[in-house]
């Protein structure tokens, strides 16, 4: 009898037990639970010796052999790991199915916060006007333009709802008009796996060319004269490995590039004032740019300037000039400036020199200006200066926000555009004469179920770390809330790769606030919230500072009134799923819950396996556990996964995707394997497998809000100890 049988058979006995006093008095002696048995997971213990030290796995055959295949097509998942996932599935969902009607309110709930018919605001490039829309009930957006100044003659471009019929998943992960506006290209994703086809369709036919690009990135531009379209390849690892090119209508392919370091990420694009194209190529702490002339388009690419170990680098072109985006001898970033003809380093002259504690995320050019966002104390701001040098700042007057340049749609223009929110504010689209310094809003976020800001408190606190950093902290809450410990806390964190995490609005978050939850951001180390630096002090041998700062910032709320220990949910995702991980690890008793979303759990197993698609270019970022001994030690003084003991652990939710090629699926489903026995605690440990998506989960916007409100749901669950009831 499997698994799944043994649940059905469970809840058939305890059925008739109840409508049976025969039955019902012959278990009396021995009463039995009506739960559900959770699955035990088989063990299969594999040796793995590694720089002299040694390891065991017992759940090393999740992971399928063939995972490279399963990616691109999940039916082909092995039978064994096929039916554990799916009894998986079936226990969390018997398990929360009280949570049913709750799900269904906060979706509800959430669905309701959205303008269904929701239209972005247009970004003008010459004569036509592009924006995407939704209708009514509608998954995914359509793709349209206008004539400029005009609100008719509509021309729908792409209808990515009448792409995805009849799919499991779609998803359109980038799409671009060419120079000329005579062709639209787009790149669709079939499984969730990131491997995409790129279609090229003719904007006065309405015809798709033939012969898409296969296994690409979503990544790809058209050459400045519109004749030629260059995009990214993906390898069979799934990493980017080649630039291509090929007549933008169809034609024979032409390698332009290939990286032979298995470590680099590579993209392409257009400079701003479209005289290049420019090839990326970087890790987390190296990079380095090619270019190609606009006027030679199928000439061989140029080195900007030869990589350099730690030194980072991303360009474009001014009109007459290089502009350099650099941190060389500038930790949190400088702005210089070349000559087009003579690039190089030699060449380089300081436009915006270095100031420690203002780190500089990016720039944008257009014929007069150059706007840049800067980043200091979890909050951003934008600078505008123009050619002459002089510089004036967009700068905002609240405790916690974010402040997003989202630049130009043409180069010669003085208009740039850029978003506003805080975490009690809806969103509002401002377009900004940098020359004449005044702004024209152009939309503002409609919430249709209505929103008040001032029903709502946001503060700033900083917590001590165990070193004496100050970590900053966003709180979201009711004004009606009290700040005595009583209301439920989540607490979410992310802390990795230079990520900053914004202080942001989310109408989803609403749905917890308006319970009398608080919520809460961690500006932890690992992400460049605090500046670049911030991020440099926690990864490879200080990798821990992010963890032990998400605990700081947990007893810096319980001591302040706006938690309680064993009264908070912590949430995060990715490499936030490892810091979940980690502090459920490290101080299991600060909390009710925690929700690993896609969790990179299995941290020494994943970075010393050469297939993955993220591992050669990770090392920066965590260390090379296959030739350091010492970077050996310490990821697995911490990976989650190695470090599972018996301890009293919280309820867990752990989700994934089975075509995730970040965070591949048997991570989450080995955690979950190897906690489950571990816990003394009684608390539930759930998967949740999306079987039919990856990394984001759902791609319809409907489908997402339904996987936010099962884990809020969780949430909920989790505090109030739902699973007694189960």
């Amino acid at each position: 009898m499997n698994r799944r049988e043994v649940i059905a058979s469970t809840a058939a006995l305890a059925a008739a037990a109840a409508a049976s006093p025969v039955l019902a008095s012959i278990r009396a002696p021995m009463p039995q639970s009506s739960a559900p048995l959770a699955p035990v997971a088989k063990k299969i213990p594999v040796r793995i010796e590694q720089l002299g030290r040694v390891r065991v796995d017992d759940y090393q055959w999740m992971k399928d052999d063939n995972w490279q295949a399963v990616l691109r097509d999940p039916t082909l998942i092995k039978a064994d790991v096929k039916e554990h996932l799916t009894e998986e599935n079936a226990y969390r969902e018997a398990m929360m199915a009280s949570t049913l009607p709750l799900q269904a309110t906060l979706f509800q709930e959430m669905k309701g916060r959205i303008k269904e018919d929701d239209s972005s605001v247009p970004a003008t490039d010459g004569p036509w006007e592009y924006y995407i829309r939704f209708n009514v009930g509608g998954q995914h957006p359509l793709y349209c333009r206008r004539p400029t100044g005009r609100a008719d003659g509509e021309v729908v471009i792409l209808d990515a709802d009448e792409l995805a019929e009849g799919k499991a998943y779609s998803e359109v992960g980038a799409a671009e008009h060419s120079p000329d506006h005579s062709l639209f290209a787009y790149a669709e994703d079939a499984q969730g796996s990131e491997v995409h086809q790129i279609f090229v369709k003719d904007l006065a036919t309405g015809e798709v060319l033939p012969d898409p690009i296969q296994s690409a990135n979503a990544d790809f531009t058209f050459s400045p004269d519109s004749q030629w379209i260059f995009w990214t390849n993906r390898d069979d690892n799934g990493r980017p490995d080649k630039i291509f090119r090929r007549p933008a209508r169809g034609g024979e392919t032409n390698l332009v590039y290939e990286e032979t370091d298995d470590g680099m990420f590579m993209g392409v694009g257009r400079t701003s004032d479209d005289k290049f194209v420019v090839i990326g190529i970087q890790n987390q702490e190296t990079s380095e740019a090619r270019y190609i002339p606009a006027a030679t388009p199928t000439a061989t690419p140029v080195v900007f300037e030869p990589r350099r170990t730690a030194i980072r680098y991303d360009v474009d072109h001014w009109g007459d000039r290089w502009v350099i985006h650099t941190n060389d001898e500038a930790v949190d970033f400088k702005i210089a400036q070349a000559p087009t003809a003579t690039p190089g380093k030699d060449h380089w002259t300081d436009l915006v020199p270095h100031t420690p504690g203002r780190y500089i995320e990016g720039i944008d050019l257009t014929a007069g200006h150059l706007a840049r966002q800067e980043r200091a104390d979890a909050n951003t701001r934008i600078v505008i200066r123009d050619r002459a040098g002089a510089e004036h700042e967009i700068a905002v007057n609240e405790p916690a926000y974010a402040l997003s340049l989202a630049g130009a749609s043409q180069f010669d223009t003085t208009v740039t555009r850029y978003a506003y929110n805080s975490p009690s504010t809806p969103t509002q689209t401002f377009d900004y004469d940098m020359a004449s310094r005044t702004r024209t809003l152009r939309k503002t976020q409609e919430i249709p179920s209505g929103h008040n800001p001032a029903d709502y408190v946001v503060e700033r606190l900083n917590a001590s770390a165990s070193d004496g950093q100050l970590v900053p902290v966003t709180i979201l809450r009711r004004a009606s809330t009290p700040v005595d410990g009583s209301a439920p806390l989540l607490l979410y964190g992310y802390g990795s790769y230079g990520i900053p995490m914004g202080a942001s609005f989310s109408t989803n978050r609403l749905s917890l606030v308006d319970r009398g939850w608080i919520y809460a951001i961690a500006h932890i180390r690992g992400g460049s919230d605090k500046g670049w630096n911030w991020f440099l002090t926690a990864r490879r041998m200080t990798k821990k500072n992010t963890f032990t700062d998400f605990i700081a910032a947990a007893e810096h709320l319980i001591s302040t009134g706006h938690g309680k220990a064993g009264n908070i949910v912590a949430q995060g995702g990715s490499a936030g799923g490892l810091l979940m991980g980690a502090v459920n690890n490290m101080r299991p008793d600060l909390w009710a819950g925690v929700i690993g979303q896609v969790p990179f759990v299995d941290v020494i197993n994943t970075m010393s396996d050469l297939s993955l698609p993220l591992t050669p270019p990770e090392w920066p970022e965590w260390g090379n556990p296959i030739e350091d001994a010492a970077a050996y030690d310490y990821i697995a003084s911490y990976s989650p996964y190695d470090n599972v003991e018996a301890k009293a652990y919280p309820a867990i939710l752990a989700t994934g995707g089975l075509s995730d090629p970040r965070v591949t699926y048997w991570e989450p489903e080995k955690w979950v394997a190897k906690l489950r026995p571990a816990t003394t605690s009684g608390k539930p440990v759930l998967l949740k497998i999306n079987m039919e998506a990856g990394h984001g989960g759902a791609a319809g916007r409907f489908d997402y809000l339904k996987e936010v409100a099962h884990d809020y749901a969780f949430a909920v669950w989790a505090i109030d100890k739902g699973w007694e009831q189960a």
